[in-house]
Protein backbone atom coordinates (compact mmCIF):
# COMPACT_ATOMS: atom_id res chain seq x y z
CA UNK A 1 0.00 0.00 0.00
CA UNK A 2 1.22 3.51 -0.88
CA UNK A 3 1.16 6.52 1.47
CA UNK A 4 1.08 10.26 0.85
CA UNK A 5 4.46 11.93 1.16
CA UNK A 6 2.80 15.11 2.54
CA UNK A 7 0.30 13.93 5.21
CA UNK A 8 0.95 10.22 5.47
CA UNK A 9 -2.58 9.22 4.56
CA UNK A 10 -3.06 5.90 2.75
CA UNK A 11 -3.52 6.14 -0.98
CA UNK A 12 -5.69 4.14 -3.30
CA UNK A 13 -3.94 2.04 -5.94
CA UNK A 14 -3.21 4.20 -8.98
CA UNK A 15 -4.27 7.51 -7.27
CA UNK A 16 -2.60 10.60 -8.66
CA UNK A 17 -3.67 12.97 -5.81
CA UNK A 18 -4.05 12.45 -2.05
CA UNK A 19 -7.77 12.25 -1.04
CA UNK A 20 -6.99 13.95 2.26
CA UNK A 21 -4.60 16.85 1.48
CA UNK A 22 -4.75 16.95 -2.32
CA UNK A 23 -0.95 16.62 -2.78
CA UNK A 24 0.26 15.13 -6.04
CA UNK A 25 1.41 11.50 -5.89
CA UNK A 26 4.74 10.47 -7.53
CA UNK A 27 4.14 8.36 -10.69
CA UNK A 28 4.70 4.59 -10.65
CA UNK A 29 7.27 4.95 -13.42
CA UNK A 30 9.35 7.27 -11.24
CA UNK A 31 9.17 4.80 -8.36
CA UNK A 32 10.20 1.96 -10.60
CA UNK A 33 13.20 3.92 -11.83
CA UNK A 34 14.43 4.42 -8.26
CA UNK A 35 13.79 0.82 -7.21
CA UNK A 36 17.11 -0.45 -5.80
CA UNK A 37 16.23 -3.94 -6.95
CA UNK A 38 16.25 -2.95 -10.64
CA UNK A 39 18.88 -4.97 -12.56
CA UNK A 40 22.06 -3.06 -13.47
CA UNK A 41 22.91 -2.75 -17.18
CA UNK A 42 25.11 -5.54 -18.51
CA UNK A 43 28.80 -4.66 -18.68
CA UNK A 44 30.25 -4.09 -22.16
CA UNK A 45 33.77 -5.26 -21.34
CA UNK A 46 33.19 -8.78 -22.75
CA UNK A 47 32.26 -7.40 -26.17
CA UNK A 48 35.41 -5.23 -26.30
CA UNK A 49 37.65 -8.17 -25.32
CA UNK A 50 36.10 -10.33 -28.05
CA UNK A 51 36.77 -7.62 -30.64
CA UNK A 52 40.42 -7.41 -29.56
CA UNK A 53 40.83 -11.20 -29.78
CA UNK A 54 39.28 -11.24 -33.27
CA UNK A 55 41.58 -8.42 -34.40
CA UNK A 56 44.66 -10.25 -33.09
CA UNK A 57 43.60 -13.49 -34.79
CA UNK A 58 43.00 -11.60 -38.04
CA UNK A 59 46.48 -10.02 -37.90
CA UNK A 60 48.10 -13.44 -37.28
CA UNK A 61 46.25 -14.95 -40.25
CA UNK A 62 47.33 -12.09 -42.52
CA UNK A 63 50.96 -12.42 -41.42
CA UNK A 64 50.81 -16.17 -42.07
CA UNK A 65 49.45 -15.65 -45.57
CA UNK A 66 52.15 -13.06 -46.34
CA UNK A 67 54.84 -15.44 -45.01
CA UNK A 68 53.67 -18.30 -47.24
CA UNK A 69 53.56 -15.97 -50.22
CA UNK A 70 57.11 -14.75 -49.54
CA UNK A 71 58.46 -18.30 -49.19
CA UNK A 72 56.72 -19.35 -52.40
CA UNK A 73 58.24 -16.39 -54.22
CA UNK A 74 61.76 -17.24 -52.99
CA UNK A 75 61.40 -20.94 -53.89
CA UNK A 76 60.08 -20.04 -57.34
CA UNK A 77 62.96 -17.61 -57.88
CA UNK A 78 65.53 -20.26 -56.87
CA UNK A 79 63.88 -22.86 -59.11
CA UNK A 80 63.97 -20.52 -62.11
CA UNK A 81 67.60 -19.58 -61.43
CA UNK A 82 68.79 -23.20 -60.99
CA UNK A 83 70.17 -25.37 -63.78
CA UNK A 84 70.29 -29.18 -63.67
CA UNK A 85 72.69 -31.24 -65.76
CA UNK A 86 72.67 -35.04 -65.83
CA UNK A 87 75.04 -37.47 -67.50
CA UNK A 88 74.18 -41.04 -66.57
CA UNK A 89 74.21 -41.27 -62.77
CA UNK A 90 76.09 -38.00 -62.41
CA UNK A 91 73.86 -35.04 -61.50
CA UNK A 92 75.05 -31.45 -61.24
CA UNK A 93 72.85 -28.62 -59.98
CA UNK A 94 73.83 -24.97 -60.24
CA UNK A 95 71.89 -22.65 -57.92
CA UNK A 96 72.22 -18.98 -56.93
CA UNK A 97 73.89 -20.19 -53.72
CA UNK A 98 76.42 -22.56 -55.25
CA UNK A 99 76.95 -25.87 -57.04
CA UNK A 100 75.91 -29.37 -55.99
CA UNK A 101 77.33 -32.43 -57.70
CA UNK A 102 76.25 -36.01 -56.89
CA UNK A 103 77.49 -39.48 -57.85
CA UNK A 104 80.67 -38.20 -59.55
CA UNK A 105 83.23 -40.14 -57.53
CA UNK A 106 86.18 -39.31 -59.85
CA UNK A 107 85.82 -35.56 -59.36
CA UNK A 108 85.04 -35.93 -55.66
CA UNK A 109 88.22 -37.94 -55.06
CA UNK A 110 90.26 -35.17 -56.73
CA UNK A 111 88.69 -32.64 -54.37
CA UNK A 112 89.26 -34.68 -51.18
CA UNK A 113 91.72 -33.11 -48.76
CA UNK A 114 92.95 -36.48 -47.47
CA UNK A 115 94.58 -39.52 -49.10
CA UNK A 116 92.44 -42.42 -50.28
CA UNK A 117 93.06 -45.79 -48.66
CA UNK A 118 95.13 -47.96 -51.05
CA UNK A 119 92.97 -50.34 -53.06
CA UNK A 120 89.67 -48.91 -51.78
CA UNK A 121 86.84 -48.86 -54.32
CA UNK A 122 84.82 -45.62 -54.52
CA UNK A 123 81.03 -45.93 -54.53
CA UNK A 124 78.96 -43.60 -56.67
CA UNK A 125 75.93 -43.70 -54.41
CA UNK A 126 76.22 -41.21 -51.58
CA UNK A 127 79.10 -39.32 -53.21
CA UNK A 128 78.62 -35.55 -53.17
CA UNK A 129 80.63 -32.45 -54.01
CA UNK A 130 79.08 -29.19 -52.79
CA UNK A 131 80.20 -25.59 -52.98
CA UNK A 132 77.85 -23.28 -51.08
CA UNK A 133 79.22 -19.77 -50.73
CA UNK A 134 82.79 -19.97 -49.40
CA UNK A 135 82.35 -23.51 -48.02
CA UNK A 136 83.37 -26.56 -50.07
CA UNK A 137 82.21 -30.00 -48.87
CA UNK A 138 83.22 -33.35 -50.37
CA UNK A 139 81.80 -36.73 -49.34
CA UNK A 140 82.95 -40.05 -50.83
CA UNK A 141 81.98 -43.62 -49.83
CA UNK A 142 84.50 -46.44 -50.19
CA UNK A 143 84.69 -50.22 -49.81
CA UNK A 144 87.75 -52.29 -48.99
CA UNK A 145 88.48 -55.97 -48.38
CA UNK A 146 90.89 -55.02 -45.57
CA UNK A 147 89.83 -54.97 -41.92
CA UNK A 148 88.43 -52.00 -40.01
CA UNK A 149 91.64 -51.88 -37.95
CA UNK A 150 93.84 -51.66 -41.06
CA UNK A 151 91.83 -48.79 -42.54
CA UNK A 152 91.69 -47.00 -39.18
CA UNK A 153 95.45 -47.36 -38.67
CA UNK A 154 96.12 -45.93 -42.14
CA UNK A 155 94.14 -42.76 -41.48
CA UNK A 156 95.58 -42.34 -37.99
CA UNK A 157 99.03 -42.25 -39.58
CA UNK A 158 97.90 -39.82 -42.27
CA UNK A 159 96.28 -37.44 -39.76
CA UNK A 160 98.45 -37.58 -36.60
CA UNK A 161 96.49 -34.97 -34.66
CA UNK A 162 93.07 -36.52 -35.32
CA UNK A 163 90.69 -37.75 -32.63
CA UNK A 164 90.13 -41.50 -32.97
CA UNK A 165 87.20 -43.39 -31.45
CA UNK A 166 86.69 -47.14 -31.65
CA UNK A 167 83.53 -48.68 -30.17
CA UNK A 168 84.48 -52.26 -31.14
CA UNK A 169 86.32 -54.17 -33.85
CA UNK A 170 83.59 -53.24 -36.32
CA UNK A 171 83.65 -49.45 -35.98
CA UNK A 172 86.20 -46.66 -35.96
CA UNK A 173 85.92 -42.92 -36.50
CA UNK A 174 88.71 -40.46 -37.23
CA UNK A 175 88.00 -36.74 -36.89
CA UNK A 176 90.41 -33.89 -37.54
CA UNK A 177 89.56 -30.23 -36.98
CA UNK A 178 92.07 -27.70 -38.22
CA UNK A 179 91.77 -24.01 -39.17
CA UNK A 180 89.98 -23.97 -42.51
CA UNK A 181 89.51 -27.74 -42.72
CA UNK A 182 87.48 -30.51 -41.06
CA UNK A 183 88.02 -34.16 -42.00
CA UNK A 184 85.75 -36.98 -40.81
CA UNK A 185 86.18 -40.67 -41.61
CA UNK A 186 83.62 -43.21 -40.38
CA UNK A 187 84.69 -46.83 -40.83
CA UNK A 188 82.35 -49.81 -40.39
CA UNK A 189 82.83 -53.51 -40.92
CA UNK A 190 80.16 -55.43 -42.80
CA UNK A 191 80.90 -59.15 -43.17
CA UNK A 192 84.14 -59.51 -45.13
CA UNK A 193 83.92 -55.93 -46.38
CA UNK A 194 84.90 -52.67 -44.74
CA UNK A 195 82.83 -49.66 -45.74
CA UNK A 196 83.95 -46.15 -44.88
CA UNK A 197 82.84 -42.63 -45.65
CA UNK A 198 85.37 -39.85 -46.01
CA UNK A 199 84.18 -36.25 -45.80
CA UNK A 200 86.17 -33.05 -46.08
CA UNK A 201 84.86 -29.56 -45.33
CA UNK A 202 87.03 -26.66 -46.47
CA UNK A 203 86.07 -23.17 -45.33
CA UNK A 204 87.75 -19.86 -44.62
CA UNK A 205 89.74 -20.10 -41.41
CA UNK A 206 87.78 -17.18 -39.90
CA UNK A 207 84.51 -19.18 -39.96
CA UNK A 208 83.51 -21.41 -37.06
Amino acid sequence: MAFCNSCGASLALGAQFCNKCGAAVASASSAASTDPTSPAPAPKGGSSALKIVLIVVGVIVVIGILGVAAISFVVLHIAKSSHVQQQGDHVKIETPFGTISANDSDQAIKDLCVDVYPGAQPQKQGTADLTIGPVHTVVVNFESSDSVDQVCTFYKSKIPGATVKTSDEKHCSVVSKEPGRVVTINIDGSGDTTKFQTSCVIKPSGDN
